[in-house]
């Protein structure tokens, strides 16, 4: 009987929690994303049998068993790291809630505006690299995942989003999804696939988005 090849594990990166800017030593913008869906698809991609590269911001949530975990804590530090997992992997989800600015000079000392009297205070910012669109943008025949938190006319925006950074899916949330054990969650593919998944534990949308994922990146290899 011919002995069939074993077929290679996936490899997976995935990317959770947030990223801190710094103003000054002490002081930086940040956001409240906990990381718990990230660390959520994190261990069920390791359930599952792939190899996953966890790229972590500032969070204080165990490593899931079976994960190779990266720490970062701003939006540049977390793009080399994405960067550098993704030049061997077969598929991307970015779950990190990336800021989108920080200060345009970090201070060496703790900044002392309020010294001076004033009752306001202007903060430079300037934008920070969009790390999902440009790691996505050559990233061939490897999947890619999205995540979108919208209000209102959320769906449309989220599909010009996929569109817009080259992903093949986006998972679209709400803010009620924030530091929640549930959530809600709608996964809209490029071929205009939707999938709605109501009121579930976080860990049932990231066994969900995980097989959907595998199954596309088994295809595409």
């Amino acid at each position: 009987m011919p002995h069939k090849p074993r077929r290679t594990a996936l490899r997976f990166v995935v990317t959770a929690g947030p990223t801190r800017e710094y103003v000054d030593p002490v002081r930086y913008l940040s956001n409240v994303s906990s990381g718990k869906m990230g660390f959520a698809i994190a261990a069920e991609a390791a359930r599952q049998g792939c190899k996953v590269t966890l790229v972590a911001g500032p969070v204080r949530l165990e490593t899931p068993a079976g994960v190779e975990r990266v720490d970062v804590e701003s939006a540049r530090e977390m793009l080399a790291a994405v960067r550098k997992a993704f030049a061997g992997a077969d598929a991307l989800i970015m779950a990190a809630a990336v800021a989108d600015w920080r200060p345009a000079r970090r201070l060496a000392g703790k900044w002392r505006k309020k010294d001076d009297g004033t009752d306001r205070a202007v903060l430079e910012l300037v934008k920070n690299p969009d790390v999902l669109a440009t790691v996505a943008k050559r990233k061939g025949r490897r999947v890619v995942v999205s995540f979108a938190l919208e209000t209102g006319d959320g769906e449309r925006r989220a599909r010009r989003k996929m569109a817009r950074k080259n992903a093949d899916f986006v998972v679209l949330n709400d803010a009620s999804a924030l530091n929640a054990e549930r959530s809600s969650a709608t996964i809209l593919g490029r071929d205009g696939s939707r999938r709605e998944l109501i009121a579930k534990p976080k860990r049932e949308i990231a066994a969900a988005l995980v097989a959907l994922v595998a199954e596309r990146a088994q295809q595409a290899s």
